[in-house]
């Protein structure tokens, strides 16, 4: 066979495959109407219970309900199968019923004979218990579990996104596991949602197989006595025992997928099937068993109880429960021997220069009970979530920050801990590891048990919860975070406000190698040809200091080497490379907008800022009582831009962008200043709000 020949199978087999379920639909649906002979309903018969004996296997071997999303239509097609095979074999037991009771096959004649010892009263009891469980036990009970489920997922679907949306800006995950998680959130909803329905098609099924069963009995004596000139104890036993038959081989399938639904929506999901969860949760302690052993010994020892079965199991649990004792105690014993043995210790060496520590630029100092957040023997992660912030923070600002150093520190609090930048504390929180921190963000709808707190990123008021409180925690509408999270999410910001001072000589150097290897002569003719190493770097901290990013490396570069020639002041260097990067800072602030909507200045105000400026001896100094004016009109103008939803930029001249955005920038620090200078030609301006008077 030629590869052309390969391919075409290949095809032919995946749209054979895409065309299995509408297929497989129609065929059921046909049952309903066409005959079927004998042997063929023995057949499907067979299947239908091989079909329900798979589905419950899986059902049993997913480590979680994700893992069976076709769960719902399957119990949808196989109640649809069960009571097409319901009409089909109705219609043989009516129109050849009369003949033997073999007449509708051989599988309703056994589940009518073998299973009920050809007894149709012992047949009717045993399909009434049998519907009754299927009906008003397992059924009812995955029913309402899928009901609440569903519910549940679809409150906490705002808390999940939110703390998707939290370990994305924090760095902790990139674009695609946040896609995926979001997917993921989305198919549980959708799979509940389902279950809820299809659990309806069940209980259905069971009452279809009521009604069936009586209008096979009524309907079999009718045909019997009436076509067949049958008497009527002959009509009503051969007839009956049909009847249970096929209520039978149709009942127990259906017990075994209502079994295998209540399986899949009522577990946990965990990283380990439902058998695994079992046999390691029910005998992992031997103390529990020892115990169920005596009773069920003290059990046997009573007078008139069986004693053979009592005293047989209680010995079998008392054997078991003794192999896991001393299973246990070895595994003890191991651990005692690896925590003793330690490292020779070897004569300390004399001083030298290898001893003088230098300070690192940043460092993570933890409490000793956090040591687990940082130790990957003990699934820490906070170590795999720093690394990912220091690739999202290379991508978002421009620079390769430097290493974290972390490091534990007994003087702290056990669960506290802190971060340095060049040996000075800059940031520093509490963090427990066996709860997890719900942020309130604003529109929560009720209070949490726990210990009030805040967190330590942005401030805003938070609790520390025991993790079993995570799902109502989310459904309240808090973001509900582990402590990895907040410890990461804390330095990712600081790292975010702090970046100017992270930019060292020589990360400015390993930014201009990395531009050499793209564009060596822009570099050779800028550094230190035109400019100072230091001077580049004062000028890149400047844009630092203000939020902007250094991605654009190119332009800034050949901006410095333009205008070089004429100043080398860095402060008038960082303007003019401001208005080379206009664009790039008027989409950090304004994304995918054509009309840029600002808060503007008063044109007096403006103008005694100018007269103000001229008159200092170094043109930056402002008049107290103008200082007080301009501060609070901006508080102002800022606090009305916020409340309605726009961005917190102020448009000013050229000759005041400086001044105004080093006074505002501890005073008034969500603030952005902007010059008419950056704003592109392309962009339109309207006013929303007016430091000086009103908009």
């Amino acid at each position: 066979m030629n590869t052309t020949a390969i391919l075409a199978f290949l095809k032919a087999s995946v749209k054979l495959r895409s065309m299995a379920g509408p297929i497989l639909i129609i065929l059921i649906l046909a049952m309903m109407v066409l005959p079927l002979p004998p042997m063929l309903l023995d057949v499907l018969f067979t299947f239908n219970i091989a079909i329900a004996v798979m589905v419950l296997l899986i059902s049993m071997n997913t480590t979680k309900a994700l893992d069976f999303l076709s769960f719902p239509t399957i119990l949808l097609i196989t109640t649809l199968l069960r009571l097409s095979l319901n009409v089909a074999s109705t219609r043989v037991v009516l129109l050849e019923g009369h003949k033997g009771g073999d007449a509708a096959g051989k599988v309703i004649e056994s589940f009518g004979q073998f299973l009920v010892g050809g007894n149709y009263a012992v047949g009717i009891v045993v399909f009434a218990i049998l519907v009754v469980i299927n009906f008003m036990v397992i059924t009812k009970g995955a029913g309402r579990i899928a009901e609440v489920g569903a519910r549940f997922t679809l409150d906490a679907m705002p808390g999940k996104q939110m703390a998707i949306d939290a370990d994305l800006n924090a760095g902790l995950i990139g674009e695609d596991v946040a896609r995926k998680r979001r997917a993921e959130i989305g198919q549980e909803a959708d799979f509940y949602g389902a279950m809820d329905g299809a659990s309806k098609f069940v209980r259905g099924d069971a009452v279809a197989g009521i009604l069936i069963l009586f209008i096979n009995l009524i309907g079999g004596l009718i045909v019997g006595v009436l076509q067949h000139n049958m008497d009527i104890s002959t009509a009503a036993s051969r007839y009956t025992l049909l009847a249970i038959g096929d209520g039978l081989v149709a009942q127990i399938p259906a017990l075994v997928i209502s079994t295998a639904a209540g399986v899949v929506v009522s577990r946990v999901a965990t990283d380990e099937n439902i058998g695994e969860q079992m046999m390691g949760q029910l005998f992992k302690q031997p103390q529990i068993i020892m115990l169920t052993a005596a009773i069920i010994g003290m059990m046997g020892m009573i007078p008139g109880m069986p004693h053979v079965s009592f005293l047989l199991l209680a010995g079998g649990m008392v054997w078991l429960a003794y192999h896991l004792s001393q299973k246990t105690e070895k595994e003890t014993e191991k651990e005692h021997a690896e925590v003793a043995a330690t490292p020779v210790i070897a004569e300390p060496a004399d001083a030298s220069w290898e001893d003088v520590a230098q300070v690192d630029v940043l460092g993570l100092e933890v409490g000793y009970r956090l040591i687990t957040l940082v130790d990957k023997t003990q699934d820490g992660d906070l170590l795999r979530r720093i690394k990912g912030i220091r690739k999202k923070f290379t991508q978002d600002i421009g620079f390769l920050p430097p290493s974290v150093h972390i490091r534990d520190n007994l003087d702290l609090r056990p669960n506290a801990y802190r971060i340095t930048l060049k040996g000075v504390e800059i940031g520093t929180g509490e963090a427990y590891p066996q709860q997890l921190m719900a942020i309130n963000p604003g529109s929560v709808t009720g209070e949490l048990i726990g210990t009030p707190t805040r967190d330590p990123a942005f401030g805003l008021p938070a609790t520390w919860i025991d993790a079993a409180l995570r799902d109502q925690a989310q459904i309240m509408g808090y973001t509900v975070v582990d402590p990895g999270t907040v410890v990461a999410t804390h330095l990712s910001n600081l790292l975010s406000t702090r970046s100017a001072e992270l930019l060292g000589r020589q990360e400015v150097q390993q930014l201009l190698d990395h531009l050499g290897k793209t564009a060596p002569k822009l570099v050779e003719d800028l550094v230190p040809k035109t400019l100072p190493l230091g001077t580049v770097q004062k000028v890149l901290q400047n844009l630092l200091e203000e939020g902007m990013h250094i991605r654009d490396m190119r332009t800034i570069v050949e901006t410095l080497a333009d205008n070089a020639s004429r100043t080398m002041d860095p402060f008038q260097l960082t303007v003019l490379v401001r208005v080379a990067l206009g664009p790039a800072i008027v989409q950090q602030f304004y994304p995918a907008t054509q009309e840029l909507q600002v808060i503007g200045m008063d044109k007096e105000l403006e103008h005694v800022l100018l007269q103000a400026m001229q008159a200092s001896q170094n043109g930056m100094g402002i008049e107290p009582g103008l200082a007080d004016t301009v501060l609070s009109e901006s508080r102002a103008a800022v606090q009305r831009q916020e409340q309605m939803g726009l961005p917190t930029v102020m448009l000013v001249p050229a000759q005041l962008r400086d001044l105004l955005a080093r006074f505002l920038k501890r005073t008034v620090p969500n603030l952005r200043v902007i010059s008419h200078d950056e704003v592109p030609d392309f962009k339109t301006i309207r006013v929303t709000s007016l430091v000086g008077g009103n908009a």
